[in-house]
């Protein structure tokens, strides 16, 4: 890994790539300690002591949320567009023609979730406040109508701006910028959280804390097992004449990786479950006695942990099928392959290849999603057993940590590879 970063920095154009991406980044650090005005910090903190939820939505807003900054949302409106989006390709023959016209379709698809996320950031970040507001703490103080648009044009403008740093950093950095935006979050926290952890450590606790750190470091070595795991599906290719010359067959490999959604289904699982907290918050106070106790149930409901457990697992099974039917498609594969004159030994070409890369797939997407999920949940078991700050520190965000930094040294190493073609 030293090696490659080594090599990265020597040369000239990947070192602007990856000192750019550091400088966005340090740009979003900057706007995620901008605070509202009117916050009583000491009161903010008190109130994520207490509340699970919105720790675990400060993930999502890479640090943001605890601060009660301008970027308060951070990057959640953003990827429940996506979701929203990527729904409707499933559902709406337009939009799904429209993903299949290459990179124009792409640029529409995301020039229109780029408009989506606008009124979700505005819905979210009235939701978010008025949760705030009628907690215990009431953080903000007296809340004015005016107070509260200036608020909400504030926080949307936030999180337009955390999209566009995002992008940017995964168009002309390393890396995906959504990703690197919640990585950062999450690490941001780990020294405040240590020392929280330090604080209130005794001699007696330490079986607790070591087998806390042995989980940690289990739950690592199985994510980058998983990760990196792949089946290898044997290609062959018949020996063709072209130009008066004969070209020899040859062997190759479709590899399939286990976990080909990588870590998307954990953020696009998590905001989803963050909608009914907020929701239930927006009508809690309602005229309608029905509706008021309605909400109230929904509160309480996703305050049960077997209730978020259960949710949480299956959310996560459901979006590592459907991410994966999205990115890889068999029909078109098997097209490509009997283009290019190649064939998997024993398969016929045509529908029974289709079937064949179709069953090897959800067989492994599976048991990747169901690692997945044990690893989503595991944190509410855990936490049984060993007293923890926060569930932001579980398997959740060392699944979002690992994952995003693997990808970003598979980024790097693909570029020096780019680089040896080049010289070459």
């Amino acid at each position: 890994m030293w090696q490659s970063i080594l090599q990265f920095f020597k040369h000239k154009d990947l070192r602007a790539r990856i000192l750019w991406t550091l400088f966005l980044l340090i740009i979003f650090r900057i706007i995620s300690h901008i605070p509202i005005p009117g916050v009583d910090l000491s009161k903010l903190q008190e109130l994520f002591a207490q509340n699970q939820f919105l720790g675990m939505m400060d993930i999502f807003s890479g640090g943001s949320l605890g601060q009660l900054s301008i970027a308060l949302m951070g990057v959640a409106p953003y990827i429940n567009a996506s979701i929203i989006i990527q729904l409707m390709t499933m559902a709406i023959p337009q939009i799904e023609a429209l993903q299949k016209e290459g990179d124009y379709g792409r640029r529409k698809l995301n020039q229109y979730t780029r408009y989506l996320t606008v009124p979700l950031a505005l819905l979210q970040s009235y939701g978010m406040i008025i949760l705030l507001q009628k907690s215990e703490f009431s953080v903000l103080g007296d809340m004015s109508i005016y107070r509260l648009i200036a608020i909400l044009i504030t926080v949307t403008a936030g999180t337009i701006l955390v999209m566009w740093l995002g992008e940017l950093i995964s168009e002309f950095g390393i890396g995906n910028g959504i990703s690197l935006i919640i990585f950062l979050g999450i690490v941001a926290r780990l020294p405040q959280l240590i020392s929280e952890t330090a604080a209130v450590f005794s001699v007696g606790q330490i079986g607790r804390l070591l087998a806390f750190v042995a989980l940690a470091l289990a739950t690592i070595y199985f994510v980058v097992y998983i990760t990196e795991g792949q089946r290898n599906i044997p290609i062959s290719y018949a020996g063709r004449v072209r130009t008066n010359r004969f070209m020899a067959g040859m062997t190759s490999n479709l590899p399939l990786k286990v976990n080909q959604a990588g870590v998307i289904p954990i953020i696009f699982a998590l905001s989803l479950l963050i909608f009914p907290g907020m929701v239930s918050a927006l009508f809690m106070n309602a005229r309608s006695q029905w509706l008021a106790n309605s909400a109230e149930f929904v509160k309480k409901l996703f305050e049960n942990n077997w209730v978020y457990g259960v949710s949480y697992f299956l959310l996560v099974i459901f979006f590592t099928f459907f991410y994966t039917w999205v990115i890889f498609k068999p029909t078109q594969v098997a097209e490509n392959l009997q283009k290019s004159g190649g064939f998997i030994p024993g398969i016929r070409p045509g529908k029974h290849t289709v079937d064949f890369l179709t069953r090897i797939s959800n067989r492994i997407t599976l048991w990747g999603s169901i690692f997945l999920g044990l690893i989503a949940v595991l944190p509410l078991i855990v936490q049984a057993f060993v007293k923890v700050s926060s569930l932001t520190i579980g398997g959740t965000s060392l699944l979002i940590v690992v994952s995003v930094a693997l990808e970003t040294m598979r980024q790097v190493k693909s570029q020096l590879v780019m680089k040896k073609y080049d010289e070459f």
